[in-house]
């Protein structure tokens, strides 16, 4: 695939809108997948720290 400018690579021969807007969704959706656990971890480890330094105060 070759393309004459870089305004024909984008509008990828008429279907640049399809093609970009999966793109994005592809990398939202992967972006979500490591976003999520990683702020599910974070979550959980103040609860536990939370719940071990009530503990430690009675």
């Amino acid at each position: 695939m070759s393309f004459a400018s870089f305004g024909e690579f984008l509008a990828m021969g008429n279907h640049g809108a399809y093609v970009w807007s999966a793109y994005a969704i592809s990398v939202a959706v992967l972006a979500i997948n490591v976003a999520l656990p990683l702020m599910a971890r974070r979550r959980y480890l103040q609860e536990e720290a939370r719940r071990l330094r009530r503990e430690a105060q009675q």
